[in-house]
């Protein structure tokens, strides 16, 4: 019974062995695919790896069968032990240095020195210098004998592990809300973990552990559940490093990745290994169960986790905030996306033509780009390569509203408006195909009422959607704003107080260079612009009194002037993006006149207009790169003449 017992025990360890290495393989993963830009995160992944190797080399080691094996494991997990100490110091300096206390040069060079020291023991390894050989018949469990060497390597990962929690103890201090300073807690506590669970005790404590061998794989037991535990607290604490994600998004990715990855994966592992185990002891074939077991292991785990997410996900993460996110969660299923709105009015258009027993039918919508055609059925695009006439959308909007159906071109046209506008707002046409004298019966004139009627419903919720998502995207440079200044002072107070330079990469920039033409005579969309914030504009500043609105004007002007071609101006094709920004933004003439004068269509003109702002952009991020730059240079030169001054 009792050597039952150590047997259990022990194959729940090696489990539990195997488990630790899996869960920080993940998180190693995880680190590497989310924040290693961070100096914290990129140590702690040093970290990571040397617990993966250690504790990769005992599982293997414990379950070889022949001797070679066995201490070639148990030799390999010591490359993981050796730079573990280095790792930690490197770590605690790169947690100090988030706090504002950036290393002055002693402790960098004392991190170079422990990882050379580090590489010396490891060259000592291949020899049994730094271990001995394998003592595989030592109860209670096969292990290294210990060398004088192994003594010195013991002072030196006690010092450096002592060094490196007083760097520790230092950041903890420096943590300035009580956020950062629960966190900062939290890694400490996991940071216990890798430096104690890591360092093989059976080299001093194989006498004890022989004589009460129960108790010594019941310590082991606690450990290794512990060492998971704190381990996983310790990958939370860092996985806030580097990322400008709030704290919620952190906290629901980490848990997905934790339960889909380690949590599985130990599970099979711990399924299979009771199956062998058992096959083992009492005499039965696993080579079929095993894979089965494993298959509906997977299964079983992923199904559970599927469904328990939105459970844990709501109760742990979004608190008094729940039924918002409820609502932005439901968004998705319930958003008609343009595939969505295509698909429903093509069944509308497709029940129309089978009501009328004709083929041809299309939807067409109003819009800032001017008419679109949305869906046809049959035949090739009705709408003019020019746009429908004036006298044509006068006599729609004027005679529209009422239900009115008009002819048009061999089609009957309703039109289509938003009935709960404060004012009814033209939102497309509805088309179908008339046949030569044929005239509408009331159920046929009742039907397509019907259906344009569901038509205008879809292209009104459609808009709103847009508008939704316009607001949305003007807001979200000034999001990703707040969230990197509020994730860069979690733990130094001093980041929120620098201003964040303007994004000069990201998809919003276009949109600013295009709002502030539009408003280039005035205008909030030029007077509460982001671009007041650029560089070259405060430097434009004083050549206009001050004042930053002229600034920016000036800079546009002259972003507007580089897009010119060399030469007299002229109506080509070389000329039309000038032609375009000039015309439309500096004249101030409407789309139509534009679209004329250049001979194209509205719709050409506004994708033309596209690329002419893309220009007008890239222009500018040229002239605040350059800004920034001299910007940059005036700030040393005038940082040398006071160090000059000074040393006069």
């Amino acid at each position: 019974m009792f050597s039952l017992v150590l047997a259990g025990l022990r194959t729940i360890n090696q489990i539990l062995t195997a488990g630790i290495a899996i869960t920080a393989f993940s998180l190693l993963l995880y680190a590497l695919s989310f924040n290693l830009a961070d100096r914290v995160v990129r140590t702690f992944t040093v970290i990571l790896g040397c617990v993966v190797i250690v504790f990769m080399g005992d599982a293997l080691g414990s379950t070889a069968e022949s001797a070679y094996w066995m201490e070639f494991w148990l030799r390999m997990q010591w490359v993981g032990i050796v730079f573990l100490p280095p790792a930690y110091l490197h770590f605690s300096d790169a947690l100090l240095a988030t706090t504002g206390r950036p290393s002055r040069g002693r402790r960098r060079l004392a991190i170079r020195l422990s990882y050379l020291c580090s590489f010396i023991f490891l060259l000592a390894l291949p020899f049994s210098m730094l271990v001995g050989p394998l003592l595989q018949n030592e109860p209670p469990a096969p292990h290294l004998q210990r060398t004088w060497l192994t003594w010195m390597f013991t002072l030196y990962y006690i010092v450096l592990m002592v060094l490196s929690w007083v760097n520790f103890w230092r950041a903890l201090q420096r943590s300035v809300t009580s956020t950062s300073r629960r966190r900062m807690r939290y890694l400490l506590a996991g940071a216990l973990a890798p430096a104690l669970g890591s360092y093989p005790y059976l080299l001093f404590g194989s006498g004890f552990a022989s004589r009460a061998p129960l108790a010594f794989w019941l310590v082991v037991l606690v450990g290794n559940l512990m060492m998971f535990v704190l381990l996983v607290i310790m990958a939370y604490a860092v996985a806030f490093f580097g990322v400008p994600w709030p704290d919620r998004v952190v906290k629901r990715r980490l848990l997905k990745w934790i339960m889909r990855g380690p949590v599985t994966a130990i599970l099979v592992l711990a399924v299979t290994t009771i199956i062998r185990r058992s096959g083992q002891r009492f005499g039965f074939e696993t080579g079929v169960i095993i894979p089965v077991a494993m298959a509906i292991t997977i299964l079983v785990s992923e199904h559970v986790i599927t469904l328990a997410a939105p459970i844990w996900e709501r109760r742990l993460f979004y608190g008094r905030e729940r039924a918002d996110w409820e609502l932005l969660e439901s968004l998705e299923e319930r958003l008609l996306s343009l595939n969505d709105l295509h698909q429903f009015l093509e069944s509308l258009l497709t029940a129309a033509c089978d009501r009328l027993q004709v083929s041809k039918a299309f939807t067409a919508s109003f819009g800032t780009q001017g008419t679109e055609l949305l869906v046809q059925v049959g035949g090739e695009n009705p709408l003019p390569e020019e746009g429908l006439s004036a006298d044509l959308l006068n006599r729609v909007r004027d005679n529209g509203f009422d239900q009115g159906i008009l002819t048009w071109g061999g089609y009957w046209l309703i039109p289509l408006f938003d009935q709960d506008a404060d004012e009814p707002d033209l939102l497309g046409l509805f088309g179908i195909q008339q046949q030569p004298g044929q005239l509408l019966e009331e159920d046929q004139l009742e039907a397509l009422l019907i259906l344009s009627g569901r038509a205008a419903l879809a292209l009104r919720d459609r808009r709103r959607q847009q508008q939704v998502f316009s607001s949305l995207e003007a807001l979200s440079p000034q999001m990703e704003m707040i969230q990197r200044l509020r994730a860069a002072a979690r733990y130094d107070r001093s980041e929120i107080l620098s201003a964040p330079s303007l994004d000069l990469d990201g998809d919003g920039f276009s949109q600013w260079v295009k709002d502030a033409l539009t408003h280039y005579w005035g205008g909030p969309k030029l007077t509460q612009s982001p671009l007041l914030k650029l560089e070259v504009v405060q430097q434009e500043m004083a050549e206009h009194d001050e004042n930053p609105i002229n600034a920016l004007r000036a800079v546009l002007r002259r972003a507007v002037d580089q897009v010119r071609p060399e030469g007299e101006r002229r109506f080509t094709a070389e000329w039309i993006l000038y032609n375009i920004l000039e015309m439309k933004f500096m004249e101030g003439h409407k789309v139509r006149e534009v679209a004329m004068r250049l001979a194209m269509s509205e719709a050409d003109l506004y994708r033309k207009q596209r690329v002419a702002i893309e220009a007008v952009a890239n222009v500018i991020v040229e002239m605040e790169k350059q800004a920034r730059q001299g910007a940059a240079v005036a700030v040393e030169g005038s940082s040398e003449k006071v160090v000059q001054a000074q040393a006069r």
